[in-house]
């Protein structure tokens, strides 16, 4: 059985940024991945996507995003990054590694794997909120002629040429999907399910979620009701598109669901020039043709479903108490069990201000955690 200061599970964004910074601070550690190399969830991406935060957000500890690159980075750019920010920090992941379980012995962690067990004072999860794909299930899709994927399964419009699209879902990767497939020569419709925000990527040429930042000390509902009236004099009535409108802004929607807003990079626009249709949720599919609830049918030649993961915290596999988990809900200054007992969370919240941007800032106070309690050991 290995011994380490720190096992790290996870070695995309969150595990990287982890590795780095328990490098900074002097601490021993092991980092295990189950795949066979580093970010591999940006790997498996579809080929458009970019980031929806800028570039001087999305970088983690330490090592900024080259100048060459774009204010928001491709997908491409973003592996090759963690691929330079491994190399950077000689970061050696222990690959094709499954966590099985982690369970606390004494003063000890022990973490079960397919390659050997490690002991540990400390872990640090940083595997991300989003585990398995959400089952596809609409009522007569077996009837469907043509092709039901899930998005993540999805990687390019050339694919699906000339053909009727349905994109279901109004996320950041269903909006993008439907630019993608329009883009590809392909006609894309969008099944929206539910009410949603939509914010501009951009103001004034300044991204949105660095303005985010100035509001950031306010209530959600306040910094909301401030944005409010500026975010209706760039993107309109979202209704008058078919769009159903929460009844409470973005931040609060991020405070109270754990979900996004979408941050439109063109999507309206395509909508309102009539390239995109919007229907409503689907109701059931007889064939190739597609009942909406409200009562409109199109008929389609692929269904994409961009529905979303389960949160995979870690249950089942890391044996502590549910009130671990439940703490994931809040950010890490504001969680009840930080560190306690030598276990950490990298990555979970959903942020305002981006995801990476907030495995950045985790990672840091993790670190510098764990040499503090080190030394009152010592």
């Amino acid at each position: 059985m290995k011994s380490t200061n720190t096992i790290i599970i996870g070695a995309s964004a969150a595990g990287l940024a982890s590795a780095a910074c328990l490098k900074k601070e002097g601490i021993d550690f092991i980092i295990i991945e189950r795949h066979g190399e580093v970010g591999t969830p940006w790997r498996n991406h579809y080929d458009r996507l970019h980031l929806h935060t800028n570039k001087t957000l999305s970088s983690l500890p330490y090592l900024k995003f080259s100048k060459n690159v774009p204010t928001y980075p491709e997908r491409l750019q973003v592996v090759e990054y963690m691929d330079k920010y491994q190399k950077a920090f000689d970061i050696n992941p222990i690959f094709n590694t499954t966590a099985i379980c982690i369970k606390q012995e004494g003063n000890w962690w022990i973490t079960e794997t397919t390659n050997g067990s490690f002991k540990s004072n400390q872990v640090i999860m940083a595997t991300g909120p989003f585990g398995k794909a959400r089952t596809i299930n609409f009522k007569g899709m077996e009837s469907f002629g043509g092709k039901i994927i899930h998005s993540k399964d999805y990687k390019t419009g050339r694919d699906f040429k000339g053909q009727q699209v349905l994109v279901v879902g109004f996320g950041n990767s269903a909006c993008e999907i439907a630019l993608d497939l329009h883009e590809q020569k392909a006609h894309p419709a969008l099944s929206v399910r539910s009410a949603v925000n939509v914010l501009p990527r951009d103001i004034l040429g300044i991204p949105i979620l660095q303005m985010g930042l100035l509001t950031a000390p306010l209530p959600p509902r306040l910094a909301d009701k401030m944005t409010a009236p500026l975010v209706n004099i760039l993107l309109g009535d979202i209704t008058k598109l078919g769009l159903k409108k929460l009844p409470y802004g973005p931040l609060e929607q991020i405070q109270k669901d754990q979900s996004v807003p979408l941050l439109d990079i063109g999507t309206l626009k395509l909508i309102q020039e009539g390239n995109c249709a919007v229907f409503d949720d689907i109701n059931h599919i007889v064939g190739n043709t597609v009942h909406f609830k409200g009562g409109e049918k199109a008929d389609f030649d692929t269904i994409v479903a961009a529905i979303g993961y389960h949160k995979n915290l870690g249950e089942g596999i890391l044996q502590v108490g549910k009130s671990r988990f439940a703490d994931l809900d809040v950010r890490l200054n504001k969680q009840k069990y930080f560190g306690k007992d030598g276990l950490y969370f990298c990555g979970f919240w959903v942020s305002p201000t981006g995801q990476l941007r907030e495995i950045s800032l985790d990672a840091k106070k993790i670190a510098k955690d764990i040499k503090k309690q080190n030394l009152n050991k010592s």
